[in-house]
């Protein structure tokens, strides 16, 4: 009869940890699950071989680009918001073959971002016109995404504490491959012209920037809380 007790109790407490350990299972995935879902991915533009723009001041667009990512990559932080970054250097990203093309690179910007499966992508680029008056930040999104038309229209807003007067609105794009790839909600964020006299010399200014990732961060946690 003891033997019999001492069995029986065996497999209650068998059962037991089988029970405890589906469940943490379960709370470990669902934790994972969570963290995806807050994580943004920052999208630096252009890099290495490739400079984008060129400013009238003679700034590198690709300069420009990583410097406002990494400070929005540090304030996101600060709020306990995952970021992942596609380029951290000053370089081009390797395609699947391993090879560093323009094609290649944009390939691998998207497989960073759809591997990741962010709450948002935020690709940080600069403008340019072959009219120097031009100026004022713009926000991109895929025409098809109303996630990311809602994305887009809420980073707009926020960006208009760099120039109240800046009445440009969100821009539905169809033809960006970043936009058309990507399977997270992704926007383009133009954070000025660098053909125009006035917003080249702001942004290549730290200050500058650095108020451009506030608004930044503000139009991401606007998304976000949504």
């Amino acid at each position: 009869m003891r033997q019999k007790i001492e069995l029986a109790a065996a497999v209650l407490v068998l059962i037991g940890l089988v029970i405890l350990s589906r469940a943490v299972s379960k709370y470990a995935a669902s934790s994972q699950v969570e963290s995806r879902k807050t994580a943004v991915v920052l999208d630096p533009g252009h890099g290495g071989s490739d400079p984008g723009k060129i400013g009238v001041n003679d700034v590198e667009e690709k300069a420009v680009n990583l410097a406002i990512a990494e400070k929005v990559q540090e304030l996101l932080k600060k709020e306990k918001i995952d970021v992942v970054m596609t380029r951290k250097e000053d370089t081009m990203l390797a395609g699947n073959d391993g090879q560093t093309t323009k094609a290649g690179d944009m390939k691998a910007r998207v497989a960073v971002i759809n591997e990741t499966a962010p709450v948002l992508a935020v690709s940080i680029h600069q403008n340019s016109y072959h009219q120097e008056g031009v100026k004022g930040a713009q926000v991109f999104y895929y025409t098809h995404s109303e996630e990311g038309k809602k994305a887009a229209e809420l980073m707009q807003e926020a960006l208009l504490v760099l120039n109240t007067e800046n009445n440009r609105k969100a821009k539905a794009n169809d033809t960006y491959y970043l936009l058309k790839r990507t399977e997270a909600p992704t926007i383009i964020v133009e954070c000025g012209f660098l053909s125009n006299w006035e917003e080249a010399e702001l942004l290549k200014d730290e200050e500058y920037q650095e108020r451009t990732a506030e608004a930044i961060v503000e139009g991401i946690k606007a998304y976000i809380e949504k």
